[in-house]
């Protein structure tokens, strides 16, 4: 059974000046499995920010569905919404959303805190993940005083830290160097390899081709993707370059 199922999707928005309606999202379809690496890409403009918002319950789309281990997040009441939210899904985003004012620790333990666990649970849990990302000597640290690549190591640790349903990064390799980068991607991949779903939306190909999957949308809708398989990241990524440029030039592929 799919963790994810997105149905018919539509997103309608009403501009504040002229009220004129702009369609972002048109009609999106897919499904993600438990323990899936899925890739969203897309031009800026086709819609993946906004799947991804949905997504992440931080919008409303106009019609359609998203349902969570079969819950509809989009039928969730407003002021469940946080809470849900904390307790399913996991969040790395391109800038951090460190705050400066916490250490390390208090940093990934956050969301523990919101939800009311107990400190012996959130030590529990911490330390272990600490090391598991190789950032068990930051965490008397804050924000200022390490490294963008750890820094985003520990905004995984964050997102990890509520053992969530799926975690959902966007464009988490963006503020990144190579070195930085090509460490991030083997973190996801290690992750992704003990069983966490993961669902990101990336502009980056060589990010993309560390998924099993690759959605591509254009104009509001899903219309292509392709699989990993047995290939190995070089064969995605190039399988991944073929398909941006057929698309580019206006092509399609069968899926």
């Amino acid at each position: 059974m799919p963790i994810l199922e997105v149905s018919d999707l539509k997103k309608i928005y009403t501009t504040r000046f002229g009220g004129q309606q702009v369609q972002a999202l048109t009609s999106v379809n897919f499904a993600v499995e438990p323990g899936e690496y899925v890739a969203i890409m897309g031009e800026s403009g086709s819609g993946k920010t906004t799947l991804l918002n949905i997504l992440a319950a931080l919008d409303k789309p106009t019609s359609g569905e998203v349902l969570l281990d079969g819950k509809n997040i989009v039928t969730i009441r407003e002021r469940d919404i946080a809470a849900f939210r904390r307790d399913h899904l996991g969040f790395v985003f391109q800038d951090f959303n460190l705050l400066d004012t916490f250490s390390i620790q208090d940093n990934i333990l956050l969301p523990l805190v919101l939800a009311g666990r107990s400190f012996p649970e959130m030590e529990k849990r911490l330390l272990p993940l600490a090391r598991r990302l190789g950032i068990e000597k930051l965490l008397k640290k804050y924000p200022y005083e390490v490294s963008g690549g750890q820094k985003q190591r520990i905004a995984v640790a964050r997102a990890l830290i509520t053992e969530p349903r799926i975690v959902l990064a966007d464009e988490p390799t963006g503020a990144l160097d190579s070195k930085a980068t090509d460490s991030l991607l083997h973190l996801f991949d290690q992750v992704n390899a003990e069983g966490q779903t993961i669902l990101m939306v990336t502009h980056s190909t060589k990010a993309a081709s560390h998924a099993k999957r690759v959605l591509f949308i254009r104009d509001g809708e899903v219309f292509h993707q392709i699989y990993k398989g047995v290939s190995s990241t070089e064969e995605m990524y190039q399988k991944i370059s073929d398909t941006l440029t057929l698309l580019a030039a206006g092509g399609e592929e069968d899926a």
